[in-house]
């Protein structure tokens, strides 16, 4: 069986609910204490043992590769300073043994579209596909939430999507999927719907941002016409999948924020500050005075 060592990071959307701040700058660079959120997302993918990354970029995304890339001027200034520590973090954010390539998606046709862009770089190998508005946070002592799947892939070789419950009022804003019982926290779909209206949802168990795929979802995605929202859907890529092999429906260990949504967004912020060794103690003391005095 082949190993999982690709993923496909969709990073063309325009990022419209954080407007003005998305205006000019990509929303996977906004910040959450002091990484960007795809770099939180390519650092999930690196401890999974993913050495390619996939970017399914779009107009005004060249920070994205910048971020990336050397930067030859700074790194001279923080040697030339003697700021040791900061031109390591500069230096390491990517491992020399981790590769990019980076692909434009020439329209916004929707996350089915952007992954079948991935296709030429991807082969018939397997493959991850990471949204990085979904920040994934693991649980204490326990792998990522990618390399847990990654994992079970290595084992069971079938794609799989990350799940979990979302309230039944919320099933209209993500895929939702029905399932049969398999294995503790891994179950067969049987069904799978991009975005059902509360009543027309056959669960509450809804998928977030997290894929591991066979390169056969490609046979698929390149015959769907547009889905939900006018756009190419990978949920309808999934649900067409279903009808020849088992995916997997998989309840990870962690906690996920929601990133695209600006409350998501600040609740990722406080949480990952309040671990944060330099700002952490600092922050938590502040949230117990403004608590208190309100």
């Amino acid at each position: 069986m082949k190993k999982v060592t690709k993923a496909v990071f969709p990073v063309a959307g325009l990022g419209t609910r954080f407007l003005p701040a998305t205006k000019a700058q990509p929303k996977e660079m906004l910040t959450v204490v002091d990484k960007p959120l795809v770099q939180y997302a390519v650092e999930e993918a690196i401890e999974a043992g993913i050495t390619e990354m996939i970017f399914i970029t779009g107009k005004n995304k060249r920070a994205i590769e910048d971020h990336f890339d050397k930067a030859y001027e700074l790194e001279t200034e923080l040697s030339a300073a003697g700021k040791i520590d900061l031109l390591e973090q500069v230096q390491n954010i990517l491992p020399k043994h981790i590769s990019c390539v980076y692909i434009r998606q020439p329209s916004p046709l929707g996350l089915g579209h952007a992954v079948l862009c991935a296709r030429p770089v991807i082969g018939d190998e397997p493959f991850a596909v990471v949204l990085a508005d979904d920040l994934m946070d693991p649980k204490p002592g326990t792998p990522n939430v990618l390399a847990q799947m990654v994992d079970i892939y290595n084992r069971e070789g079938t794609s799989m999507v990350a799940v979990k419950n979302v309230p039944h009022a919320s099933t209209n804003k993500y895929g939702i999927v029905s399932v049969d019982p398999y294995k503790p926290k891994l179950e067969r779909i049987t069904q799978i719907i991009e975005k059902p209206a509360p009543h027309l949802a056959p669960s509450n168990l809804a998928v977030v941002g997290r894929y591991v795929l066979n390169s056969s979802i490609f046979a698929y995605l390149e015959g769907l016409g547009k889905g939900a929202g006018g756009e190419i859907q990978l949920t309808d890529g999934i649900s067409s999948l279903l009808t020849t092999e088992r995916v997997m429906a998989y309840r990870y260990s962690g906690r996920r924020y929601d990133c695209g949504s600006k409350i998501g967004y600040l609740k990722a912020s406080i949480a990952l500050g309040l671990k944060h060794p330099e700002v952490g103690q600092e922050l938590s003391e502040y949230l117990d005075e403004i608590s208190s005095s309100n």
